[in-house]
C-alpha cells in the first residue's frame, strides 16, 4: 500500500515537472525562433537591398537604384556573372537574376561556387518566390528573398546555416538537460517521497498497533466475565449470595472495561479537540496541592511517605481540569512502582525561566531501553505487574497528550534500583 502511494507520488511529481519543463522549454524556443528569423529576416533585407542598389535591380516596392543592368557603368564581370561592388560581409550572400523560367541570366558573388549551386538555388526559388523563404542544399541553409522583375525574377540569397543551428543546438541541448534534470529529480523526489510518507506510515502502524493493544486488552476482561457467566448458569439452582463470588469478578472485569473505554475514547478526544482547546490562566501551585490532598491518604495506605515542596502563584495558561489528572496520573504512578516502604516526592518551581513540576518516587526504576517508550499507548515495561495493579498503559500517554496540548514537555529519567523522576515543564 505504501509503495503504490509512494508511486502514485512520483509518478504525480514527475508529470507536473515534465509539463513544467516542457512549457518553459517551448516558451524559450518560441522566443529564440522568432528572435534568429527576426535576424534573418533584417540582414537579408539588408543584403538584398545592397545587392539591388549596386546593380540597378528593383527593390523590394518595385523601385530601381544605381546603376542600369545594361548600363555603360556596369562593372567587369567575374566568376562568369556581374559583380556590382560588396554587399554586407555578416553572412555569405550571392544575388541572381532569372528569366520567367527560372534560369540563371546574371550572377553577382564573391565567392567561388559551382555553377550547379546557382542552378539548382534560382530552379528552388524561382518554384516558390517569396519575399523570404529557405530551402537547404548540400547541408548549406540559406535565406532568398526573391522579387519579380520584368524579365524574370531578382533574387538574392544569404548563408543562415550557422544561425539555424542555433535553434538545432537548443534542441538537443533541452533534450540533454531534460533527461537529466528528470533523472536528477526522480532520485530527489523518491527520496522525498519516501521521507513524506514515513509519517502517514508511522501513524498507520500506530493505529494498527493501538486496535492490537485495545482488542488485547479487552479480549481478557471479557473472557472472564464469560466464564464466570457459565459458572452462573451451571448453577442456576444457587442462591444469588451463594453465586456472589462470581457475580463480585463480573462487576469487577467491568469496571476495568470501563476504565479502559473511558480513557480510549478520552484520548480521541484529545487528538480531536487540540485546535478548538479553550486556555485560561489559572493558579497551578493550588491545582497541584489539591491533588495531593486527595492522594495522602493512599500514599500513607501503602506505608509510603511523601514529601512535596510547592513554591506558591504560579500560575499558568490552560485547562486546570486537565492539569490536575497529569499530577494524579504521575502520582498514581509513582504510588503503584515505588518499592514497599518507599518514598514518593514532587517538587514545583521555576526553572531557567520554565515552571517545572517533578514527581519522584524509589523503586526498580525504568531500563533506559525503556524510557523513549513508556508514554507510547499501552506500553508498559513489566506487562504482568501493571495488569496485577490494574493498568493499561494509557495513563503516561494521556498525560503526554495534556502536557503536549498545553505547549509543554514531559520525560522522565530512572537511575536501576534506585529512583525514577517524571517531569513536566510547562512554559
Amino acid at each position: 500500500m505504501f509503495n503504490e502511494l509512494r508511486n502514485r507520488f512520483l509518478l504525480t511529481n514527475m508529470v507536473i515537472i515534465s509539463v513544467v519543463m516542457l512549457v518553459a522549454f517551448a516558451t524559450i524556443y518560441t522566443i529564440t525562433y522568432q528572435n534568429v528569423h527576426g535576424d534573418i529576416d533584417m540582414d537579408l533585407h539588408r543584403v538584398a537591398d545592397s545587392y539591388r542598389k549596386i546593380n540597378g535591380s528593383p527593390g523590394p516596392n518595385g523601385g530601381g537604384g544605381g546603376h542600369s543592368k545594361q548600363g555603360g557603368n556596369k562593372p567587369p564581370m567575374q566568376d562568369g556573372g556581374a559583380n556590382f561592388g560588396s554587399p554586407p560581409d555578416r553572412s555569405v550572400s550571392f544575388a541572381l537574376t532569372t528569366d520567367a523560367q527560372g534560369n540563371v541570366t546574371e550572377t553577382d558573388s564573391r565567392f567561388d561556387m559551382d555553377s550547379d549551386i546557382y542552378v539548382q538555388a534560382a530552379k528552388k526559388a524561382a518554384a516558390h518566390p517569396a519575399e523570404l523563404g529557405q530551402f537547404t542544399l548540400d547541408g548549406t541553409r540559406w535565406a532568398y528573398n526573391a522579387v519579380q522583375i520584368p524579365d524574370g525574377y531578382s533574387i538574392v540569397y544569404m548563408d543562415v546555416t550557422a544561425r539555424q543551428n542555433i535553434l538545432t543546438n537548443l534542441i538537443y541541448t533541452f533534450s540533454a538537460v531534460a533527461v537529466v534534470m528528470l533523472g536528477v529529480i526522480y532520485l530527489i523526489s523518491r527520496y522525498f517521497a519516501g521521507r513524506s510518507i514515513a509519517p502517514v506510515r508511522e501513524a498507520f502502524d500506530k493505529q494498527k498497533r493501538f486496535i492490537a493493544d485495545a482488542s488485547h486488552e479487552l479480549k481478557t476482561p471479557l473472557t472472564v466475565i464469560n466464564t464466570n457467566v457459565d459458572v452462573l448458569l451451571a448453577n442456576g439452582e444457587d442462591t444469588i449470595n451463594e453465586q456472589a463470588k462470581w457475580l463480585h469478578h463480573i462487576k469487577s472485569e467491568s469496571e476495568r472495561m470501563k476504565t479502559l473505554t473511558n480513557d480510549l475514547l478520552y484520548l480521541t478526544e484529545m487528538d480531536d479537540a487540540r485546535t478548538r482547546m479553550i486556555h485560561v490562566p489559572f493558579d497551578l501551585s493550588e491545582a497541584v496541592e489539591s491533588v495531593i490532598l486527595t492522594m495522602e491518604a493512599v500514599i500513607y495506605e501503602k506505608d509510603l511517605s511523601l514529601d512535596y515542596d510547592i513554591e506558591p502563584g504560579l500560575s499558568v495558561t490552560g485547562n486546570g481540569e486537565q492539569m490536575k489528572q497529569v499530577v494524579m496520573i504521575l502520582l498514581d504512578n509513582a504510588v503503584k512502582y515505588a518499592n514497599p516502604n518507599g518514598s514518593i516526592g514532587l517538587a514545583l518551581k521555576r526553572h531557567q525561566g520554565h515552571i517545572q513540576l517533578s514527581v519522584t518516587n524509589t523503586g526498580p526504576g525504568i531500563p533506559a531501553e525503556h524510557l523513549g517508550k513508556i508514554f507510547d499507548r499501552f506500553y508498559r515495561t513489566d506487562s504482568s505487574r501493571s495488569r496485577q495493579n490494574g493498568g493499561y498503559g494509557l495513563g503516561l500517554a494521556i498525560a503526554k497528550s495534556i502536557v503536549e496540548q498545553h505547549r509543554g514537555k514531559i520525560y522522565a529519567r530512572s537511575a536501576p534500583n534506585e529512583k525514577t523522576t517524571f517531569y513536566v515543564q510547562l512554559g
